[in-house]
């Protein structure tokens, strides 16, 4: 069970909405992945309007959470009023704090972060900061009351997997609240990673939907994430530098 604030939930596949082709790909990459929790760019849905396409429509409102995210908010004060539209669309009072401080590398902006983060928390929201692998800017949002930490594994989209696996391990391991790996995730093996290094969860889009078969995608990345949490709770093997004998050596006849 992985508990963010008064959420609870089964699955530990966090699913983003955008860039798939259509949205019967995207309801049927949705149903195959078992994901609880569904974002979303506020900013990028007209979530007022209904004579606009909305994925919203294809789907059973009634089995998500949805996480809303700040995306395109370069301010904190920005992402605060986007975070507000989205309540009082009524959709959920959680929210994804995102302020990007980088056009080139769309890193966010740790300053802005913090702030906002801050901000929300005073408005009564459960917050979730997508960061960068900063082990001290993780601790700082968490002792702000931060619900959970969501450092990037690599640069958005970039499908370059975890690229700094020490420092994402060390905010894990320091961490007293949800870990969740967001952003870089190109393939299962690299969600599988993160949860055997002891994250509460991943959350991906571009992996899935950029994907061939985004549907088959959409299941394995299920089953990665499965796999790695089971090998994360069972413990691994140590690494040694020399071979060890598989089978038992004692009662062997020579």
């Amino acid at each position: 069970m992985l508990k963010i604030g008064n959420f609870e939930f089964q699955s530990r596949l966090f699913l983003g909405t955008g860039k798939f082709a259509n949205f019967d790909i995207q309801k049927e990459a949705v149903d195959v992945s078992e994901t609880e929790v569904l974002t979303f760019a506020v900013r990028r849905m007209n979530i007022f309007e209904p004579t606009q396409p909305n994925f919203l429509e294809k789907i059973d409102l009634q089995k998500y959470t949805f996480l809303p995210n700040t995306a395109g908010a370069k301010t904190a004060e920005e992402a605060v009023r986007i975070a507000k539209l989205a309540d009082s669309s009524g959709i959920c009072h959680m929210v994804k704090v995102e302020i990007i401080g980088c056009d080139r590398t769309l890193l966010p902006d740790p300053v802005e972060t913090l702030k906002a983060t801050e901000l929300l928390l005073n408005e009564g929201f459960t917050v979730l900061p997508y960061t960068s692998d900063d082990v001290v800017l993780a601790r700082k949002l968490e002792e702000l009351g931060a619900h959970a930490i969501m450092p990037g594994a690599s640069p958005i989209g970039s499908g370059q997997g975890i690229i700094n696996p020490l420092h994402l391990s060390f905010i894990i391991e320091q961490a007293n609240v949800p870990v969740i790996v967001d952003a870089g995730i190109g393939s299962p093996k690299d969600a599988a990673y993160a949860m055997e290094l002891g994250a509460d969860g991943v959350l991906l889009n571009t992996a899935v939907s950029g994907a061939k078969d985004p549907v088959k995608m959409a299941q394995a990345m299920k089953l990665a994430v499965e796999s790695g949490r089971l090998g994360y709770e069972a413990g691994r093997i140590p690494l040694k530098r020399t071979a060890t004998a598989s089978s038992p050596l004692e009662g062997i006849s020579i």
